[in-house]
């Protein structure tokens, strides 16, 4: 059992990041144009805008302070992840503001604009030949330098206070107060840990609201196949090609029981839905995204099938630019084999009709 850390220096480690999250202030909810006669609104709460550009900046916080509450993280701690995207981006974010050495280990594969964005905030990354080895590394390298792992796969649905303290669902709820259906009747979100469902779900259920939360799963991902047959341990041992959703295996912080509805979705339609929420809103977005608006567009199909007004959130991930050389490139799409067109074209005749033939 490691000492306990210095109290005065957990203080002020929380005080800094608390600090951090005021500066940040909240992000925005933006209107996604719905014809009006519909009677239902659509939104995106735009978590692109965090200082790392994510939604994993709110899950990075969360880790961290888990760990320093829990006195596992003191002055002289590695911290160590094991993650090739987003969430070691914001954890190597947080190391740097609290004067910490932070390692995440990473497949070899992984992209190199990925890699930059680590080690712009001070982050170091150990290579792995495959993404399974990627645990067992994570777990080996912590105990070697007597370090704390973050594990967020296992901590995320924990980590965050899933009854308020400004977590993502306060947020929601509290920039929705003002709007015609302020109690939303579906909430959209992806699982990449299943950390943002389980907060949503457990908060709508401890706030008694009537909001149902759908998960969307893209192509090759075990979350769909473990909501659906009870199986914690379902895997399809495939990676997801939809960046930061998606795992080769069913993760222990999805939590199946918060969840009313699962979608999955083809990863061509996750792709033409953020090229169409460029066109329509301006805003650019990465694939996430574009797997969450596919989800809505069906419930919305469906909610004006049964004469049903109200309202859908869903979120904006992250931005697009990251992904400028791939979602975005039709050379890539072309030697990926995706073919973006028949599922443009269902968008473009579902903003017409209001008819989505999933």
């Amino acid at each position: 059992m490691s000492k306990p850390h210095s109290r005065a220096w957990v203080r002020e480690a929380v005080r800094i990041i608390e600090a951090d999250a005021n500066r940040s202030a909240d992000t925005h909810l933006h209107v996604f144009p719905l014809p009006p006669e519909w009677g239902i609104d659509l939104y995106l709460k735009d978590e692109s805008v965090h200082p790392t550009g994510s939604l994993k900046h709110r899950l990075a916080r969360s880790l961290i302070l888990y760990g320093l509450v829990n006195g596992h993280i003191g002055p002289d701690t590695v911290l160590v992840e094991a993650s090739s995207g987003s969430t070691a981006v914001s954890e190597a974010y947080f190391a740097r503001m609290l004067g910490l050495r932070f390692v995440t280990v990473v497949p070899r594969r992984t992209s190199k604009e990925k890699i930059a964005l680590i080690e712009f905030y001070g982050g170091e990354c150990h290579y792995v030949d495959s993404a399974p080895a990627m645990y067992p590394e994570a777990e080996r390298l912590a105990a070697e330098c007597n370090g704390h792992y973050l594990d967020q796969f296992t901590y995320a649905e924990r980590a965050t206070d899933w009854r308020g303290n400004n977590n993502i669902a306060e947020s929601v709820f509290a920039q929705m107060r003002a709007e015609r259906h302020p109690v939303p009747s579906w909430i959209v979100v992806g699982a990449g840990t299943g950390g943002t469902s389980a907060t949503f779900g457990r908060y709508v259920r401890y706030k008694r609201h009537t909001t149902k939360i759908c998960v969307v799963d893209p192509e090759n991902s075990s979350f769909y196949g473990a909501w659906e047959t009870g199986a914690p341990d379902y895997a399809t041992g495939m990676p997801s090609r939809i960046e930061g959703i998606g795992r080769p295996r069913c993760e222990p912080s999805f939590v199946p029981g918060v969840i009313d509805e699962m979608f999955q979705v083809p990863d061509a339609g996750s792709l033409a839905a953020i090229r169409l929420l460029r066109d329509r809103t301006g805003h650019w977005a990465g694939g996430s995204t574009g797997t969450n608006l596919y989800g809505a567009f069906q419930l919305i199909s469906r909610m004006l099938a049964d004469g049903q007004a109200g309202s859908v959130v869903t979120l904006l991930c992250d931005g697009g630019e990251r992904y400028a050389n791939t979602y975005y490139s039709d050379e890539w799409l072309g030697e990926q084999g995706i073919d973006l067109a028949p599922y443009r074209a269902r968008f473009d005749e579902f903003l017409l009709t209001g008819r989505f033939d999933a």
